[in-house]
Formats: structure tokens, C-alpha cells, sequence
């Protein structure tokens, strides 16, 4: 691992809340950015099916026990805008996707619009992607639930092709192009930084493999960070990559006092064992005040306090 550990916080682009206030939502990035937090991450779904205890079969995706946070009618934004917003109105905070479902999206748009993202957020953009656990939004994009990890690769490729390229050629079975030129290209030297999410399997290891620079453990993955950390770095090596400076997210234990209050010092104690363990970027999960200043004071804080603990 290189660097010192960064703290990362999620940013709930979601809600059941109909007439929720989204500029209150884009206050909370303002106060991350302030307070000096390092990654600030937003989820998908394009749209929702009718199934989502789904999200709670391991089989196809889900994680055992898992619940979704919303029904299907809940308000969902489209991360990549909510990230262009939050790059305006931010000056220095990373901006990530955890996970973006990119497969859904076809390459050569989604590597454009990446690739602005980068360019007007002078390169702080990571693209974490996933395959994700629901077929009806497949069907709704038109393409097969059951060859999610070949269509996430290959999108993959093909960003990475108009990325790298000045003109850019690329064929596969899905698509061939020659002399391509996209612009304009990432600011990030190799391209925008992909974080892959998954299990430890060898689909997963072969992806971080090849594209690479993170990982999003998922499932009993998380379980036991140390071990997985080891497993996966061993099978990306059997995959011929160098997994040294493999980046890894972990998520700290959120504890609460008896008044419901979050305990900032007990709960970044919990991230000095998942760093020990190879954790590289500690996602910190807590209620946040709907006050931007007392936001930042709040956030100030944990940041102070997980700087002290993790270096």
C-alpha cells in the first residue's frame, strides 16, 4: 500500500422521500470537501424491478442479509450528474462512483463522459464499477443478465482503448472500430483510476488484474479483510499482474453512544485493524447533521481524529 489511509464518506443520493431536498444533499459534499475527508462516494441503479429482497441472494450478485435501502419507487440519482454537481461546488475531495453499473451504459458515451468528469474536476475522479445483482435493470438496457462480468469487461476495454489512444482501435466480438479519436482524454495519467468490486474469485482477480488500480471487497470478502487482502493479491499474481500497489476500501464500525450520538474516537479506533490488514481507503458510515456548518465541525473532527489514530 502507498500513501498514508484515506477516509472516504458515502454520499445518500438516494431516498423514499419524495420531495426531498437535493440541495441539501449537495451541502453535505460542500462540508466533506471543507472538512478535509479525502473520497466522497455515490451509488447507482438506473431503475428498479419489482424483486428487490433479490439484493439479498448472494447467487446472483446480492450479499447474504442484505437489505435495500429504498422500494422500488424510491428517488435514485444518476451518480455521474450527482458528481459533476459536487466537482462545481468542490475544490479539492475526490469524487468516486461505489459502485457504478457501467455495463449499462454504452462504452463510448460512458468513456466521454468520464473523461469530462475528469477534465473539469482536475482529475479527481475514481470510477468504481460493479456487475450489480439485478436483472430487470439489464433487461431494461436491453442486454443479458446472465453476461454481466463479459459486458462489464468489455466496456472496460473499450474506455480504456479511446483513454489511452490517439486513435484508438479496439475489436472484440461485441464491437470493432478503428482510428477513433475521443477528446478530450482524462487528466489522470493512465486514464481515470477503476476500482473493481466483487467477491475473491477469479473473474474478480482477472478484472483488478487488467484494469485495476482498486478493489471494493464484496460479500464474505469483507468478512476478513486479511485474508481476502491475500488471497486476492495472490491470484491477481497468478493472473501476471504486480498486486503491490493494489488500493483497498475497507468500512470502519460506526459505534453510537447510549444517546444515539456517534462516538468519533471509538469508531476510527475500528479502522487501525483494517489498515493493519491492508485497508488503503476506510469508508466511514454516519448521520450527518442537516446544518452544513455543524456538518463540517462534525466531520472535522472524525477527519482529526482518523489522522491521529491511522499515521
Amino acid at each position: 500500500m502507498s500513501g498514508h489511509p484515506q477516509i472516504s464518506l458515502q454520499l445518500r443520493t438516494f431516498t423514499d422521500d419524495a420531495d426531498h431536498d437535493w440541495s441539501s444533499t449537495l451541502a453535505l459534499g460542500r462540508a466533506m470537501d471543507v472538512a478535509g475527508v479525502d473520497r466522497v462516494v455515490v451509488s447507482d441503479h438506473v431503475v428498479f424491478g419489482e424483486n428487490p429482497d433479490a439484493y439479498a441472494n448472494p447467487a446472483v450478485g446480492g450479499i447474504a442479509g442484505g437489505r435495500q435501502p429504498t422500494g422500488p419507487d424510491g428517488q435514485w440519482l444518476e451518480p455521474l450528474t450527482v458528481l459533476t454537481a459536487l466537482a462545481a461546488t468542490t475544490t479539492r475531495i475526490r469524487l468516486g462512483t461505489a459502485v457504478l453499473l457501467a455495463a449499462l451504459r454504452r462504452p463510448a458515451v460512458l468513456a466521454k463522459q468520464v473523461s469530462t468528469l475528469d477534465v473539469l474536476s482536475g482529475g479527481r475522479l475514481d470510477l468504481g464499477v460493479g456487475v450489480g445483482w439485478q436483472r430487470e435493470e439489464y433487461e431494461a438496457a436491453g442486454l443479458p443478465f446472465e453476461r454481466r462480468g463479459r459486458l462489464l469487461d468489455h466496456t472496460l476495454e473499450v474506455c480504456q482503448a479511446l483513454w489511452a489512444q490517439q486513435q484508438a482501435h479496439y475489436d472484440s466480438p461485441e464491437l470493432s472500430f478503428q482510428g477513433i479519436h475521443l477528446m478530450p482524454k482524462p487528466v489522470q495519467a493512465g486514464g481515470v483510476p477503476i476500482w473493481v468490486s466483487g467477491t475473491v474469485n477469479n473473474a474478480v482477480a482477472r478484472r483488478l488484474s487488467r484494469f485495476g488500480r482498486g478493489w471494493i471487497p464484496w460479500g464474505p470478502a469483507r468478512d476478513d479483510l486479511a485474508g481476502a487482502i491475500a488471497t486476492m493479491k495472490d491470484a491477481m499474481a497468478g493472473f501476471g499482474a504486480d498486486p503491490t500497489d493494489l488500493q483497498v476500501q475497507g468500512n470502519a464500525t460506526t459505534i453510537n453512544r447510549a444517546d444515539g450520538s456517534v462516538d468519533l474516537k471509538a469508531t476510527v479506533a475500528s479502522a487501525v485493524p483494517l489498515v493493519a490488514a491492508g485497508v488503503s481507503d476506510v469508508r466511514v458510515t454516519l448521520a450527518l447533521p442537516g446544518d452544513e456548518q455543524h456538518a463540517v465541525d462534525l466531520l472535522t473532527e472524525l477527519v482529526v481524529a482518523f489522522r491521529a489514530a491511522t499515521r
